[in-house]
C-alpha cells in the first residue's frame, strides 16, 4: 500500500518524508467510556481496538518504530479493579494478536521495568517478544509499568555497575543503558484527548520529538487522524535548536 493509499482520500502523506518513530500517549479511554454512562473498563476495550487499527495503519505507511504509553509507573494509583482489568486486557491481546503480528511482520518489543509486572503478564511479553524477535516490519514498543524518569534512574543504575573507573560519562554512553538503545529518538509523539503534558513519557529520548495533539479521545481516534498527524509532522522545519536560512 502507497503512502497515499494509507491515508485514505484525506490527508496527502508526501513520499520519503515519514518519520521513523512515531510515539502515541493514548489518553481518554476511562473518560471516553464515562461520557457514554459506561464504566471505565469499557473505555479501555474501546482504546484496544484503535490502539490495533493505529498498529496497522503505521505498518502500512512503512513506519519503523510504534511507541504505544500503555501504562505508566503512576498507573498503579488507579483502581485494582482497573489495574487488574488493564493487565487482562494487555495479556489477552498478545495472545490473540500473534497471527496479526505473524501476517504483518510486526516486531513486538518491550520499554519499562519488568519486575514491576504481574508474573504472568512478564511472561506474556517475553514470549511474544521471542516469538516475533526476527521479523523485519514495523517494530512495536509497548511502553508498560514505564516511566520516563524510572527509566533513566534505571539507565543511571546500570551506567554506575558497568562504568569502568575513571571512564568517561558521555550522553552517548548513558544511551546504551536505555531501555532500547539502539531504537532512534521518537520523531513525532501524538497526544489525544486535548492534554498538553509529557506525562513522563520518554523524557530522555524526546528531547527535540515534534509533538501533535489530538482533542478526540483515544477510542475515537482514528487512522484518518494519525495519517494527519504525520502530515503535519512533515510539515515541520526541525532545526534541533539551531537556525536555517
Amino acid at each position: 500500500m502507497s503512502a497515499k493509499q494509507a491515508a485514505s482520500s484525506k490527508p496527502f502523506l508526501e513520499e520519503g518524508s515519514f518519520p521513523a518513530h512515531v510515539g502515541v500517549i493514548m489518553d481518554g479511554n476511562g473518560r471516553w467510556a464515562v461520557r457514554r454512562g459506561q464504566i471505565r473498563t469499557q473505555g479501555h476495550l474501546e482504546g484496544l481496538k484503535t490502539a490495533k487499527k493505529i498498529v496497522k495503519a503505521a505498518s502500512d505507511m512503512g513506519i519503523a518504530y510504534l511507541t504505544l504509553y500503555v501504562f505508566s509507573t503512576e498507573n498503579w494509583k488507579r483502581t485494582a479493579e482497573e489495574v487488574g482489568f488493564i493487565m487482562g486486557l494487555v495479556k489477552q491481546y498478545l495472545a490473540a494478536e500473534l497471527d496479526f503480528f505473524r501476517r504483518n511482520r510486526i516486531r513486538i518489543r518491550y520499554a519499562g521495568d519488568a519486575r514491576g509486572l504481574p508474573p504472568d503478564i512478564a511472561r506474556e511479553i517475553r514470549e511474544v517478544c521471542d516469538d516475533t524477535r526476527d521479523f523485519s516490519g514495523l517494530q512495536v514498543i509497548l511502553a508498560l509499568n514505564y516511566g520516563g524518569r524510572d527509566e533513566i534512574v534505571r539507565g543511571i543504575r546500570r551506567l554506575l555497575e558497568a562504568l569502568p573507573s575513571g571512564g568517561e560519562l558521555t550522553e552517548a554512553a548513558f544511551r546504551q543503558y536505555l531501555d532500547n538503545p539502539d531504537i532512534p529518538d521518537p520523531d513525532l509523539i501524538i497526544r489525544t484527548a486535548g492534554e498538553m503534558r509529557i506525562s513522563n513519557f520518554l523524557l530522555w529520548e524526546g528531547a527535540y520529538t515534534e509533538y501533535w495533539v489530538s482533542e478526540k479521545l483515544w477510542p475515537d481516534f482514528t487512522e484518518e487522524d494519525f495519517a494527519l498527524a504525520v502530515t503535519r509532522f512533515q510539515g515541520r522545519e526541525r532545526r534541533y535548536g539551531g537556525v536555517t536560512g
